[in-house]
């Protein structure tokens, strides 16, 4: 295999798509020397078939706003690679949601999925629809029409959706309502992130960030180093950043900073129990501003519009928002700043330049495939659960994702292991992944 000419080639056959080509770049540049060990890999061009989605489903979704107003948008589906499982990855509901972001998504989600030692190919999907001030009834009404067109692409083991960034458990209680009376049928397992109630699971909803907070205690111990005391900043507000703090703040560590569109809020005395709650209400608000935390505790939190959490000193680094959200520049802050170690929660939340100065000058990272796949586990777990009609308790739920996510480290180790004993975890989590989705590939034939 040679990157460059198969990257060439897929840069001629898909232009313009950045996010995309950025990601099979990453991949491909990591597993090279493995893959060429592999001649039956070669011969089945394993590469050029992973690198390409199964299918992808585009379709129009037409709803009516609270002004009566008809509004169209576009959705999709990307069922990328089902050889370890039935398609399984989020939706994700934002403005910037284009064909490029959602197969960077899936091709990642490929790979995060196999690590998870959970049968579960990768998939992403979700549209162009802005939930930022839309009210209660017009998302219940475009969640409703999205469904109408997703419906029949998907299934308990066929397809599997989730939430992303801009769908929580309300919309995916939207999102199964419509489900379920199109297919006339209550299958809970179609969708996971469901409401407790109803076939959720415990823990679901703070999955991405306690399994992110996990394997970054994994990396730390591994280091010699420890959590507890330790500043950390993190970026965003929804649930991937409530999970975090919640979990940092569980651990020991100090969460410093929070960071949203509008800006940033640095929490000198370190981020309270009452101040992660509402982190709850700012997401739900749709209003989109981490300005609203320091309004909420002004003794205790300080906004600055327009700077980043990279801005306030640390420790360490959380992603935790959107992707290419840390960039070069950004990173130089950071270790200038006294940060150590960052670690992306955010699907590709690192720029490439910020990714290579991180490891060039001595500082600890992870990529997000490692380092969030707590979220998909768990959804792993809630499918299980749905499948046994039975729930377990929080206890099991938290023993079970600290042990994937042990896991997950480990074979970041095992791969990513240099000759002179220093561990690059991105080659180890590609490499992980890879090898578990290319060996499913070979041994079910050329199709």
């Amino acid at each position: 295999m040679k990157t460059a000419e198969i990257m060439a080639n897929l840069a001629a056959k898909h232009p313009g798509e950045n996010e995309y080509l950025q990601a099979v770049q990453e991949v491909l540049e990591s597993i090279e020397e493995v893959y060429n060990q592999h001649p039956e890999f070669e011969k089945a061009k394993i590469v050029e078939r992973m690198v390409e989605p199964d299918r992808i489903f585009t379709f129009r979704v037409t709803w009516v706003d609270d002004k009566g107003e008809v509004q169209t948008n576009l959705g999709y589906r990307i069922q990328f690679n089902s050889a370890i499982g039935p398609y399984k990855g989020g939706l994700r509901f934002h403005k910037a949601v284009v064909p490029s972001m959602l197969k960077f998504l899936g091709f990642e989600q490929t790979f995060k999925n196999a690590l998870t030692t959970l049968p579960m190919g990768g998939a992403k999907g979700g549209s162009d629809f802005d939930p930022v001030g839309k009210s209660n009834d017009e998302i219940m009404r475009f969640c409703q029409a999205f469904m109408t067109e997703l419906w029949q692409c998907i299934g308990p083991d066929q397809d599997i959706p989730a939430g992303d960034v801009g769908v929580g458990g309300r919309e995916i209680g939207f999102l199964y309502g419509m489900y379920k009376k199109l297919a006339r049928e209550y299958n809970t397992g179609v969708l996971t992130g469901k409401g407790a109630t109803w076939g959720g699971s415990i823990l679901r909803p703070e999955a991405t960030g306690f399994g992110a907070l996990y394997f970054t205690q994994h990396l730390l111990q591994t280091a010699g180093k420890d959590i507890v005391g330790k500043k950390v900043a993190l970026s965003g507000f929804g649930n991937v950043a409530w999970g975090a703090a919640t979990k940092a703040k569980e651990l020991g560590a100090k969460v410093v900073a929070i960071s949203g569109p509008d800006g940033v809020c640095e929490i000198p005395d370190g981020i309270t129990d009452e101040m992660i709650a509402y982190m709850l209400d700012m997401r739900a608000s749709n209003r989109n501003k981490v300005e609203d935390m320091a309004t909420k505790f002004p003794e205790k939190a300080k906004f600055t519009a327009g700077k980043k959490a990279w801005s306030i000193p640390c420790d360490i680094a959380l992603p935790c928002a959107f992707q290419n959200e840390l960039s070069e520049d950004d990173a130089k802050e950071l270790q200038a700043n006294g940060c150590w170690c960052c670690c992306e929660v955010s699907n590709m939340g690192c720029q490439p330049g910020a990714i290579h100065y991180f490891q060039n000058n001595g500082i600890l990272f992870a990529p997000g495939k490692a380092v969030n796949a707590g979220g998909v586990a768990t959804s792993g777990l809630e499918m299980t659960q749905n499948a046994s009609h039975i729930s377990w308790s929080a206890k099991e739920v938290d023993d079970k994702l600290h042990f994937i996510m042990q896991s997950i480290h480990e074979q970041c180790v095992k791969y990513g292991t240099q000759p002179d004993g220093h561990i690059d975890y991105v080659k180890g989590a590609n490499i992980a992944g890879f090898m578990k989705v290319a060996t499913a590939m070979l041994e079910q034939g050329i199709i």
